[in-house]
């Protein structure tokens, strides 16, 4: 099935502009306008919430599902967002950043334990774990 004009979904697909066959016909950058640097610092761990705040501004419809993924959980990582849209992280720091910017979500910093208090397990299942999400995203 040949998806066709602005904003067409896939029957069955909640992805934007995907074809059965072909798989994504949009390139990824084009949902962050061709940026590759979000306004805000944001890490794979941040934890995004929506705040309820609608943006003013006409959104694409990447920025349309990634604010609803938000607003569907207490609070996600930008690593969940990215693969429940599938797209790069990087875009989706941008998509992120953008509804930020609008007030439409907010990001808090990954916390992480002190120095010292892992157990030589732990630490090498965090980093099993974190190398993962890299080959992935």
């Amino acid at each position: 099935m040949r998806v066709r004009g602005t904003g067409a979904y896939a029957k069955g697909r909640d992805t934007p502009w995907l074809d059965d066959s072909a798989g994504r016909v949009m390139r990824p950058y084009t949902a962050s306008g061709g940026r590759t640097r979000p306004g805000v610092a944001l890490d794979l761990l941040s934890l995004v919430t929506a705040t309820g705040v609608r943006p003013r501004v006409p959104l694409g419809a990447e920025h349309i599902l990634a604010l609803r993924i938000c607003a569907g959980a207490a609070s996600v990582t930008v690593a969940e967002v990215a693969g429940q849209l599938r797209l790069p992280a990087v875009v989706v720091k941008v998509l992120l950043a953008d509804l930020m910017e609008h007030g439409a979500l907010m990001a808090q910093a990954p916390r992480f334990p002190p120095s010292g208090s892992f157990a030589a397990d732990d630490r090498s299942l965090l980093l099993a774990v974190l190398d993962g999400l890299r080959k992935r995203l």
